[in-house]
């Protein structure tokens, strides 16, 4: 099987280890082990309770402790609607490899993450995409989308929130695109990794598992709940779709680790410590960089909604791996440069990492803006 290369990992892979300042990182800071413990009311010694784990392959779709938990994320999900997967990366090959085949019609939203189009594509379906577009706030035309969801449409692959705009589809248009696909059956995929970082109210995104009947929802702890060092996600789908995905899980992960799904219940049981400390991080940064940008006139943004990146054009005469490259060789600054997306005159900031590193970062890239 060929495949394109991915071009956001393969950037990250070349560059996050040689930078001063990562704002390209696109998890909220991440948390130790001990400020888990701490966060969720525990202590060094509850560490003893990894000490009568066997190292066992563990339950093979999960814990059914940890499915709860998760399935308490969602308003009709029922344990048995969950599956664990090696992170939202796993969620979303297993949901694409399950349910695409060779000339099925897949409609994808761009920019997105590669995997929504990629995946299809290298199955050999018929992939087509739908170009989000900065003058409608990156959120998908609902009247072009109805254009390409023809009779015989398998699949309409979202990220909401989106990743790289921080665009925010809300409840309402979730039900249209809920309705399009309804008139032809066809599933919704929508990765939801970034699921609780919405910059109002309680940070929950309304999730397309509930909304309609052929929604499937993957999200993970990676982004939202700063522990993307478990490797942990998972898969909310009606049951026929967990059967299926169970059948393709058999022949690579089989299972996820049993720290890992210690770790992970311990968090999502406590989630609202968890996520209220994510969304002070997303909420504060994120005015911090509104003000930057007011301040650069070479730059401009559709202000993110939700998520922890924000997409932005930039007004310099130079593609934008070049512009990113020349960033990190001058200034030690890791921004992704929008070519990984497809989508030249951006660049996309990651702004949920320590404030006091952003603060850092956004001074030398002004001082690099000054001086081109």
């Amino acid at each position: 099987m060929k495949i394109e290369p991915f071009r956001v990992e393969i950037w990250m892979n070349e560059w996050e280890t040689k930078c001063d300042l990562n704002l390209a990182e696109t998890c909220v800071e991440s948390l130790t082990i001990a400020e888990l413990l701490d966060l969720t009311g525990q202590n060094a010694t509850d560490l003893s309770a990894l000490l009568p784990l066997k190292m066992t392959y563990g339950a093979i779709d999960g814990s059914m402790r940890l499915r709860e938990a998760i399935s308490a994320l969602y308003d009709k999900q029922a344990p048995d609607n969950v599956i664990v997967t090696h992170g939202t990366i796993g969620a979303n090959m297993l949901i694409h490899r399950s349910l695409v085949d060779r000339r099925d019609r897949v409609v994808s939203v761009v920019p997105t993450y590669q995997q929504h189009y990629s995946i299809p594509e290298s199955i050999g379906a018929d992939v087509h995409l739908l170009h989000l577009r900065e003058e409608n706030g990156w959120l998908p035309d609902l009247d072009l989308l109805r254009q390409l969801v023809v009779p015989g449409t398998k699949m309409i692959a979202l990220t909401n929130p989106n990743n790289p705009t921080g665009a925010l589809i809300p409840r309402p248009m979730l039900e249209e695109i809920a309705a399009i696909a309804r008139t032809v059956d066809a599933w919704v995929l929508c990765d939801e990794v970034y699921r609780g970082t919405d910059q109002e109210g309680s940070g929950m995104t309304a999730s397309m598992a509930d909304i309609y009947e052929k929604g499937i929802s993957t999200a993970g702890m990676s982004k939202a709940y700063s522990l993307a060092g478990l490797r942990l996600g998972w898969i909310a789908a009606p049951r026929a779709v967990i059967e299926e995905v169970m059948i393709h899980r058999d022949y690579d992960t089989i299972s996820v680790g049993v720290i890992d799904d210690h770790f992970a219940t311990l968090a999502l049981e406590n989630r609202d410590r968890v996520l209220g400390r994510s969304q002070h991080i997303t909420r504060g940064n994120l005015a911090i960089l509104a003000e930057w940008i007011e301040t650069e006139p070479r730059l401009s943004w559709v202000r993110p909604r939700s998520g922890t990146t924000a997409f932005i054009r930039y007004d310099l005469p130079m593609p934008s791996r070049d512009f990113c490259v020349a960033l990190i060789e001058e200034t030690g600054v890791m921004f992704t440069p929008g070519s990984a997306f497809g989508m030249e005159g951006y660049v996309r900031i990651g702004y949920a990492n320590n404030p006091e590193i952003l603060k850092a970062g956004l001074a030398r890239v002004s001082a690099f803006l000054a001086r081109q």
